[in-house]
């Protein structure tokens, strides 16, 4: 079945597209349904396009999903409640929800693991796997100081459900 083709309103796969290359990332709603569920309609709503990786950690990860790219701001929808699990682990292009001090604080800020860290198993949520593309995640460009804060940051240039 062809993207044009494909049935976005139940699909659980998204397309992010940057300068290096397509990411294909598969949600896990079996983990985080609510999560999952908010990723997918922001996506579809053209949210992330544009939304920049502002907090990029070499060997750690990178953090995109708020359209002021501050790292201080979400969607206007509520935020989310935590869905942890001990049932996966935070490893090589894992997809998690960012989130405040306080667990139930996800929106639709996420991140893309660079490296295994299951140092965060049970403290976030598992939203997703990249399943094609992480030689792309793997190129986005990284920040500096200990919040890995980026100066002129890469973006998203596109995200949508396929």
């Amino acid at each position: 079945m062809s993207e044009a083709q494909a049935d976005t309103s139940t699909s659980t796969t998204l397309k992010m597209t940057l300068k290096y290359g397509d990411v294909t990332i598969q949600l896990r709603p079996d983990l985080a349904p609510q999560a999952s569920e908010r990723l997918r309609t922001l996506a579809a709503q053209g949210f992330y396009d544009g939304c920049k990786f502002f907090r990029v950690i070499a060997g750690f990860m990178a953090q995109t999903g708020d359209p002021t790219n501050t790292g201080m701001n979400g969607s206007q929808l509520p935020n989310l409640p935590a869905e942890f699990t001990q049932d996966a682990s935070f490893l090589t292009g894992t997809v998690g929800m960012a989130r405040t001090s306080d667990p139930d604080s996800a929106n639709s800020q996420f991140f893309i693991c660079f490296a295994p860290s299951t140092f965060l198993d049970g403290q976030y949520t598992i939203v997703g796997q990249v399943t094609a593309g992480m030689d792309a995640v793997q190129q986005i460009k990284k920040g500096t100081g200990s919040n890995g804060q980026v100066q002129d940051p890469d973006s998203i240039i596109k995200m949508v459900v396929v």
